[in-house]
């Protein structure tokens, strides 16, 4: 803002004019703000915004941890970094994200693709699936049109379009939806990137050390991550090197196949007869209400992607108060297994089952013995008792991905306070720079590594039949901490 001061002489070459709108303005700003109180400044007022409890979460309040493993480790003889954090509050799904859930997001890509393929004239060309024009007639998007119902009894050119998006088997014949289709386009702002001294578009903001000559000609270069689908239908991914231009710099395009990897059973266990989990594990509805797995992280970040855009679209203007999905960072994770007590387990002891003989999570209790707490694999989410903060599963059933990148060093190199380590690998980058934290341990592991302080990792792109995730929604207002804990599935 720039201000201007009226002095005397100004007044005089002005005339009487500029006086008299100078007054008038003074008077209308006098009614319109709360101020004027004998001159007090009072600050403005305005509506408040009260967070709606989002569905199946339950809220973390604010709070303090020792982070990691206090004493060393007898069994593996590894010592853990630990470091005092605090982590401010967070909603996060009280249950591990279910085969139920994510079917909604793959049903979801499904028939936005074949709304777009109806719309195309190839498929009878029915241009009412997309919106191309706003209400005043200006071209806008396109858009997919979902208040435009698919087709009950469709023709021939709907019927070809709906097959087109599945295959058949030559040998058994059975029709299956073609996961190779799948494929979902998200974009994220990166505001922390466009916040950096080091991003400001002028030169002069960059640096506040006035005894440093500022270079006018100074070229920033940014990355950026786009992709595109090629003329063969691949997903090509590309990591941009560029000078700095402009806020569209700090846009992020995704495009990424979110179908699972079910057959992460054979290949996470050979000479084992998985079979069954291979062909029915994800889409027989038996296993609804068990936790999704052959999920890759990317996958994980782009259902948190795709659940906010499917909110966001179901709210009016209080959207842009509200916060996006995203995966857990760890600190978060670990804050939020160990309870209110900062405990070793999600329960209050360290024993694994209660006095009567009945496990407190889902895990592999002897060895070779993974029926022995009433599983053989994964099971139902949320059969087991929550934690004090109101939260299922967080040790055994299935290890959850966490959104930071996983190093030795751990909480040592991060900040004290909402601490994180975040890095989005390059495609060329090492393999070893696509680590990312994977917290709580599975249904296959032993004791030690179900605790809550337990560091473990994997490839962002490799699904495993025993790694899955939950997700967290950072606090719009701290009013919400006073909020009642979400409704239960």
């Amino acid at each position: 803002m720039i201000t201007r001061v009226i002095t005397p002489s100004l007044i005089k070459k002005a005339g009487v004019g500029l006086l008299l709108l100078l007054l008038i303005v003074s008077c209308a700003g006098s009614k319109l703000s709360s101020a004027g109180r004998g001159g007090e400044v009072t600050g403005v007022s305005g509506k408040t915004f009260s967070e709606p409890t989002p569905y199946g979460m339950t809220l973390v309040k604010r709070g303090f941890l020792k982070m990691g493993i206090e004493k060393e480790d007898s069994l593996w003889g590894k010592e853990t970094p630990v470091k005092e954090i605090s982590v401010d509050g967070f909603w996060m799904d009280e249950t591990e994200v279910t085969n139920s859930q994510y079917k909604q997001f793959v049903m979801w890509v499904r028939d936005s693709i074949l709304r777009m393929r109806l719309a195309d004239p190839a498929y009878g060309g029915d241009e009412t699936y997309m919106i191309t024009e706003d209400k005043n007639g200006d071209p806008i998007g396109p858009y997919i049109n979902w208040k435009k119902n698919l087709p009950r009894k469709p023709n021939e050119d709907e019927q070809r379009a709906i097959e087109s998006l599945y295959v058949t088997n030559p040998v058994t014949g059975e029709t299956l939806l073609d996961w190779r289709q799948m494929n979902y386009r998200y974009e994220v702002y990166d505001y922390t990137a466009a916040a950096l001294r080091r991003n400001r578009l002028n030169p002069e903001e960059r640096q506040f050390n006035t005894d440093i000559i500022v270079d006018p000609d100074e070229v920033v270069m940014i990355s950026k991550d786009t992709a595109y689908i090629d003329d063969e239908g691949r997903i090509v991914r590309e990591t941009i090197d560029r000078p700095l231009s402009g806020p569209w710099d700090f846009l992020n395009t995704y495009i990424v196949n979110i179908y699972p990897d079910t057959t992460c059973w054979v290949n996470d266990f050979q000479n084992s007869e998985n079979e069954m989990y291979l062909r029915y594990y994800f889409s027989n509805p038996a296993y609804n209400d068990y936790p999704v797995v052959g999920v890759t992280w990317e996958q994980a970040n782009a259902f948190c992607a795709w659940r906010t855009e499917y909110l966001l679209k179901g709210l009016g203007k209080e959207a842009r108060f509200i916060q996006r999905y995203r995966l857990p960072t760890e600190a978060e994770w670990e804050f939020a297994a160990r309870g209110k007590d900062g405990n070793e387990f999600p329960w209050d002891n360290d024993d694994m089952k209660s006095d009567r003989g009945c496990y407190f999570a889902n895990f592999k209790p002897d060895r070779g013995n993974y029926t022995k707490d009433g599983n053989l694999i994964s099971s139902k989410v949320a059969i087991y008792g929550a934690n004090s903060n109101g939260l299922f599963d967080m040790a055994g059933n299935v290890a959850e991905w966490c959104s930071t990148i996983y190093t030795e060093a751990g909480v040592e190199a991060m900040n004290d306070l909402n601490p994180q380590l975040r890095y989005n690998a390059a495609k060329e980058d090492p393999y070893k720079l696509k680590k990312k934290s994977v917290r709580g341990g599975s249904w296959k592991d032993p004791e030690s590594m179900i605790r809550s302080a337990w560091r473990s990792w994997e490839y962002q792109n490799q699904p495993r039949s025993y790694v899955g995730f939950r997700c967290v929604r950072s606090l719009a207002n701290t009013s919400s901490e006073k909020m009642k804990k979400g409704k239960k599935r």
